[in-house]
């Protein structure tokens, strides 16, 4: 997933993938923590899966405050 796919999407849309992404976290979690999880480097990309949905959605909210305030 790359930032241009993510600003095209509505923040309601960037919220839900954001509230996925946070699922799918915790179970990556839990299967590390019972040594199942096969695939360590998805725990990686999830994370930063994550910060880039955060990051755009700031983006969004600065947008809006400033076209408000203008």
């Amino acid at each position: 997933m790359d930032a241009n796919e993510l600003r095209e999407k509505t923040p309601d849309q960037l919220r839900d993938e954001l509230t996925n992404l946070k699922k799918e976290a915790f179970n990556l979690r839990f299967q590390q923590a019972t040594s199942q999880l096969e695939n360590t480097a998805r725990m990686r990309n999830v994370r930063r899966d994550t910060a880039r949905v955060k990051t755009v959605l700031n983006e969004k909210a600065a947008a809006a405050a400033v076209t408000e305030a203008g």
